[in-house]
């Protein structure tokens, strides 16, 4: 009987800390800098980013316009996995980008 009762008291706390761990499932805010460059059209920028962060034309033309005129701009915030999505989108046509977290 004392045997059952041991083993009654390992396994509520072996269930705490599948639970704790469970929890630090984290989520990483990271964003994507599109840096400018000499090589594409406003029409390419534009169109890639449309594909890659899902935004309006209007949107994309003003990311681009600030990447043309600042050097860079942040054009996606988000979790990393997803920054890394979009930054992979962007590289497809060999857009310079950067993930920071």
């Amino acid at each position: 009987m004392s045997e059952f009762l041991i083993l009654s008291q390992i396994n509520p706390i072996e269930q705490e800390e599948t639970e704790v761990i469970d929890q630090q499932n984290l989520v990483i805010p990271a964003h994507v800098i599109l840096f400018n460059d000499d090589w594409h059209s406003f029409d390419e920028v534009i169109l890639q980013l449309i594909k890659a962060i899902h935004c309006t034309f209007d949107e994309a033309e003003a990311y681009a316009l600030q990447v043309h005129n600042k050097g860079k701009a942040i054009v996606f915030e988000g979790e990393l996995t997803e920054c890394l999505r979009v930054s992979s989108v962007l590289e497809e046509i060999a857009l310079h980008t950067q993930i920071e977290y």
